[in-house]
């Protein structure tokens, strides 16, 4: 394939998509992608993450026009798909594109939502933006991945502008060529270092690239150019960011195959690939029973993802603890707990559960995939007790139900704006498709 038209022909698809091109279950997926990403928005909207990242920034903000979720404060469009960005994603709680590792609505839904505040957009249209900058931004990362991801990038900032670029394109009528230019302005932008991870600026990644791709776009309308080649030239993004360079996984199929119909929803608020450990920790809590007071020593069997990504022996954070697949096993099996909660600082310096992650030991077992893992329990008595999860709750084969993401919204939302607003979000979520005005959304989750 030539590597010379990858923009443009990108740019052409996301222009030229009507939204009676998505499939139904595509559609769905959409819906469910945003349901997941706006209870998780305002679940992250009171961490003191974004209260510091609103005394820092807020002063700087335009006119207020859009709604920070969860919160009183407003500010401008720009500013408001930064903090939304940050707020969705500080928990670790949210959406994730389990080939690349993308958490794709912390990018695109929070740049859409702050526009769609300040410019009438109907549910249909909100819901085709979110589609199309979801496909996008994972298709770019799929051409990369895991190579780019290897090399220290955190691809949901760096693939994630694309798809913010996209969906707030669309919302601003942009032509092919302003949208390529948007792309080329986006992809100057990208960025997301994992070496921040477990840090207060993991998150502010999918808060800038929301932020960044919308600007690309404002800026694109506005007849701002950029180099029409930014994805595929020699010095561009791909050439640049990564060692691999797939073209194909960006525009082959592009209407026929979607990766946005693949996302998935977190059971558990921390890295991904702890989910296995927790889905049979948590599994094994209930086989034991009082037993798991004494356990001599935890044994994982994982992908080698789980020790470089979440190797943490002694967190001494809550953010941290989303990161040590030790502590996420200690909080599991002593307490049947993955959510929020057990990613707290007083958690993670609970000294109970530090004495049980001290015996929790994890090494890299050949051919395993990065959502399974194989658990030795050994008990005091000497007793062995195993246990293999083959696929962990959340992945594609044992999906979280319309139920389920329900539950985990109203679980994050409820103590932040209380049960009337959420029942009112949740409803209003689930019924983006009819919408008459996608902004007023936003304005029903102000606190």
């Amino acid at each position: 394939m030539t590597d010379t038209d990858i923009t443009k022909r990108l740019a052409d698809w996301t222009v030229g998509l009507r939204p009676g091109d998505i499939p139904a279950a595509v559609r769905r997926e959409g819906v469910r992608t945003f349901v997941n990403w706006l209870g998780c928005a305002l679940g992250g909207a009171r961490h003191e993450t974004v209260d510091r990242a609103i005394e820092a920034l807020a002063p700087f903000s335009g006119p207020a026009r859009a709604q920070v979720l969860g919160r009183a404060e407003r500010l401008d469009e720009l500013h408001a798909a930064l903090m939304n960005g940050i707020s969705s994603h500080v928990l670790d709680y949210d959406d994730t594109h389990l080939k690349t590792i993308i958490h794709p609505a912390g990018p695109v839904a929070s740049a859409i939502l702050a526009v769609a505040e300040a410019r009438p957009v109907t549910g249909e249209e909100f819901l085709a933006a979110l589609v199309v900058g979801v496909e996008v931004e994972c298709r770019i990362g799929n051409s990369v991945y895991p190579e780019h991801y290897d090399r220290g990038w955190h691809i949901t900032g760096t693939a994630g502008v694309f798809g913010a670029a996209a969906a707030v394109g669309r919302l601003l009528r942009l032509d092919e060529r302003q949208m390529s230019w948007a792309f080329g302005i986006a992809a100057t932008q990208s960025s997301g270092l994992r070496e921040m991870f477990g840090t207060m600026t993991k998150s502010f990644h999918p808060g800038r690239a929301a932020q960044n791709g919308a600007a690309a776009a404002f800026l694109a309308k506005a007849n701002f150019d950029s180099s029409l080649r930014g994805i595929e030239a020699p010095r561009g993004w791909a050439n640049v960011l990564s060692t691999k360079q797939d073209y194909g996984e960006i525009v082959d199929g592009l209407g026929t195959h979607w990766e946005a119909g693949l996302n998935s929803y977190k059971p558990y608020a921390c890295g991904i690939v702890i989910h296995p450990t927790i889905d049979g920790c948590t599994q094994l809590r209930e086989r034991l029973g009082d037993r798991v007071k004494r356990i001599r020593s935890v044994e994982l069997g994982t992908h080698y993802l789980v020790l470089e990504l979440t190797g943490k022996r002694t967190p001494q954070t809550g953010l941290e603890g989303k990161f040590s697949v030790y502590h996420a096993a200690a909080a599991a099996l002593l307490h049947g707990d993955g959510t929020p909660t057990a990613f707290t600082d007083e958690m993670v310096r609970d000294p109970e559960i530090i004495a049980l992650r001290d015996r929790v030991s994890a090494k890299v077992e050949p051919g395993i995939e990065e959502d399974a893992v194989r658990i030795v329990v050994t008990l005091e008595d000497g007793e062995r007790v195993e246990l293999h999860v083959e696929h962990a709750l959340g992945s594609l084969e044992r999906p979280l139900s319309d139920e389920a993401i329900t539950e985990k919204f109203r679980r994050q939302a409820e103590p932040v704006v209380g049960a009337d607003t959420t029942a009112r979000a949740i409803e209003a979520g689930w019924g983006l498709a009819e919408a008459s005005d996608a902004g007023a959304i936003s304005r029903l989750c102000a606190a």
